[in-house]
C-alpha cells in the first residue's frame, strides 16, 4: 500500500491514551542515507520511508516531562528525565508512516526497564544532562546499562528563528504519528498525537556522537542535512496494534 500523506497534524485520534508525556527542548539532527542502508534494520511488515528517493537517520535529544500512564497528570520525578534517541523512518503495510528506534538513552532506570519489558523498545540507562545558556542548548549522554558501557554523545545547538513555513523535509522528519517496534513475535504500531510542532532553525555548534554508530549506522562521513529545534509539545500515545 502507498504511504499516507505527510501531515503537520495527527490524522488518527487517540481517544483512550495509554501513555501521556511532554517532549521539551528538542534538538533534531538528521542525515540523508540510501534506503538500502536502513531496510535491514526495520521490523517485518515495514519498509524505509523515503522523500525524493532518500531516507534519514535521526539523532534527537530532549527532556521528557511527566511521563505517566493513561490520561493522568504524569509522574513528576520518575517521569521527568533527559533522553536521546537514534531513529529511522518506516512505512507499514497499511501505509502508516512512523519511526523505528535503534536506541533510546534515558536517565531514569525504571522507565527504561518498563519500556524494555512491555514493548521491547531498545531503551538504555545513561547518565545525561541538558544545559541551556541563552540561545545555546547542550545535551550530553554517557551510557551505563546494558551497554556498550561508556558510549557517549555530546551536542550543542544554537537556536535560531522560528519557522513560519516548514518545508516538506521539515514535516517529513518531525510530523510522525506513531512508532513501529518488534515485540513478542509481532510487529506493532503505537500511535501518538500532539499539536503541530513549533519549529526553529538551529545551528550545530558542536557534535561528538557515538550513539548513531553504536546503533549500527555510519554517518560519520557527512554533516547533518537538517538541524532543527523545538520548545516542545504535549503527547498522548494510544494502544498498540499488530502490523499485518
Amino acid at each position: 500500500m502507498d504511504a499516507e500523506a505527510v501531515t503537520a497534524e495527527a490524522v488518527r485520534p487517540v481517544r483512550r491514551p495509554v501513555l501521556v508525556q511532554r517532549w521539551q527542548y528538542l534538538a533534531f539532527l538528521h542525515w540523508a542515507v540510501d534506503p538500502e542502508v536502513v531496510a535491514p534494520l526495520l521490523p517485518p511488515g515495514t519498509r524505509p520511508d523515503v522523500l525524493d528517493g532518500r531516507t534519514y537517520v535521526g539523532l534527537v535529544a530532549f527532556r521528557m516531562v511527566r511521563l505517566g500512564p493513561l490520561a493522568g497528570p504524569g509522574l513528576p520525578y520518575l517521569g521527568t528525565f533527559c533522553e536521546t534517541n537514534v531513529r529511522v523512518y518506516s512505512v507499514d503495510t497499511a501505509g502508516r508512516r512512523a519511526v523505528v528506534f535503534r536506541s533510546l538513552d534515558a536517565a531514569r532506570l525504571l522507565p527504561v526497564l518498563a519500556a524494555r519489558a512491555s514493548l521491547r523498545l531498545p531503551y538504555l540507562w545513561s547518565r545525561m544532562r541538558l544545559r541551556r545558556d541563552g540561545d545555546l542548548c547542550t545535551y550530553t549522554c554517557r551510557r551505563r546499562w546494558p551497554g556498550p558501557r561508556g558510549t557517549r554523545s555530546a551536542l550543542t545547538v544554537r537556536v535560531g528563528q522560528a519557522i513560519t513555513e516548514p518545508s516538506p523535509l521539515d514535516h517529513f522528519l518531525t510530523a510522525r504519528w506513531g512508532l513501529h517496534t518488534r515485540a513478542f513475535g509481532r510487529t506493532l504500531h503505537l500511535p501518538n498525537v500532539h499539536p503541530r510542532w513549533p519549529l526553529h532553525r538551529a545551528e550545530l555548534v558542536h557534535l561528538d556522537d557515538h550513539l548513531v554508530g553504536a546503533a549500527g549506522l555510519d554517518v560519520s562521513a557527512s554533516a547533518p542535512v537538517s538541524v532543527l529545534w523545538s520548545p516542545g509539545v504535549p503527547v498522548r500515545f494510544g494502544a498498540p496494534t499488530t502490523v499485518r
